[in-house]
């Protein structure tokens, strides 16, 4: 089982110099913790500060080393060549390898402020990542699909395959992610009855696809208390009053042993991989929470 971690990218400040620099402390207490992977989310036209995902990766790096480090791009947003100039920018910068986390995103108010159809997202998602691949790949594109592309190419390109894993809850995402995807990115809201579902469900359509089965990943918000009381008193209220409208038995709260206990679980479902997201926002109750995923490492080992 390896543990990795998706920083939060929105923080309530008034100066918003002041979230860019927690995101900077939380990723250098990952590395110290020895987390196996760093990622930071994607998200527009918020009403707070939202620190955007090339821009930040490429600073966060620097606290990072030669781990697996990547983000997620809702792709139907972007336009392909753009991301792929950015990730090909963002790989060079990594020491080690550059994960692309993707899907097709909810039908919010990001597709109008972005000026795209939301009922456009599925067959967006499949185009862009197949002219991804092909830059990626040093091709020439050329496109008339959603993004009309002439001669398209990209450099610098990554040094080594780009490793994608597709976020899928919905049965054709599920089957989408078998057939496209290196990996699958469940749900952080998803409960343990409804993983293993959905994981056998990934697993089948990777053998109708003739594909290997890839990674199997799954984001869980998460606080790691210094004792279990400590967690109790720190993290219970915010779970009870409806965190992210997640069910109450899915942030995963206690001490180090009680935490990897709960990620052990979810190994023996089969994921290969937790992505732990801060469960508090205080930021020194957050980065004490990434220094005791150590604990829970050492525990898992």
């Amino acid at each position: 089982m390896r543990i990795g971690i998706s920083l939060n990218s929105a923080y309530m400040v008034s100066d918003p110099r002041e979230g860019a620099r927690w995101m900077i402390e939380r990723a250098g207490a990952a590395h110290a913790a020895g987390l196996d992977s760093l990622f930071v989310g994607d998200h527009h036209a918020t009403p707070i500060p939202y620190y955007q995902n090339t821009a930040i990766l490429g600073r966060l790096l620097a606290e990072w080393g030669d781990r697996p480090a990547g983000a997620l791009y809702l792709l139907p947003l972007h336009h392909p060549l753009l991301v792929a100039e950015q990730i090909g920018t963002l790989a060079a910068i990594a020491s080690g390898r550059f994960i692309l986390q993707c899907a097709i995103g909810p039908d919010d108010n990001q597709f109008p402020a972005m000026a795209v159809s939301a009922r456009q997202r599925a067959s967006r998602l499949e185009q862009s990542l197949a002219i991804l691949r092909a830059l990626w790949a040093g091709e020439a594109v050329n496109s008339d699909g959603h993004w009309p592309i002439r001669e398209g190419r990209i450099s610098p390109r990554p040094a080594e395959p780009v490793e994608v894993w597709i976020g899928a809850v919905a049965s054709p995402a599920i089957d989408r992610a078998a057939r496209l995807g290196d990996g699958w990115l469940a749900s952080p809201g998803v409960d343990k009855q409804r993983a293993r579902e959905q994981l056998a469900q990934y697993r089948e359509r990777c053998e109708v696809h003739g594909k290997p089965v890839g990674t199997r990943a799954i984001r869980r918000d998460v606080y790691v208390g210094v004792d279990s009381d400590e967690a109790d008193a720190t993290a219970e209220a915010i779970v009870a009053a409806g965190y992210r409208g997640f069910a109450p038995d899915v942030p995963i709260v206690g001490d180090a042993e009680t935490v990897a206990e709960a990620f052990r679980e979810l190994g023996e479902i089969g994921f290969t991989d937790v992505i732990v997201r801060n469960l508090v926002a205080d930021q020194r109750a957050a980065v004490g929470c990434i220094e005791r995923l150590a604990a829970v490492r050492e525990r898992l080992a």
